[in-house]
């Protein structure tokens, strides 16, 4: 992600999520994490009641742990809400 101009990265991903999806759609998040607990229930609070399919796993070393998160939203703007209610967790890193 951009982290410098953050509203442009999303006004891209929103052109692109409208031009190759038809809407409502499965969507695939991938976040690395520090291994934590907390910061894996704060992903899962994140998508808690939207019927996300949420897998995780740990680097071979065990300091990072890889989350993918399926869910079916119904639109760009759902997709992008959720990638910003994430960014607020802190040491989360969005692929």
């Amino acid at each position: 992600m951009n982290k410098d101009n953050p509203e442009e990265f999303y006004a891209r991903l929103k052109e692109q999520l409208e031009l190759n999806n038809s809407w409502p759609s499965n969507y695939l998040y991938k976040f690395i994490i520090p291994t934590d607990v907390e910061k894996f229930k704060q992903i899962e609070e994140v998508f808690n009641n939207t019927g996300a399919v949420i897998e995780s796993k740990k680097s071979k070393n065990g300091k990072y742990t890889s989350v993918s998160v399926t869910v079916n939203l119904k639109n760009p703007d759902a997709v992008i809400a959720k990638y910003k209610e994430v960014g607020k967790i802190k040491g989360v890193i969005s692929l």
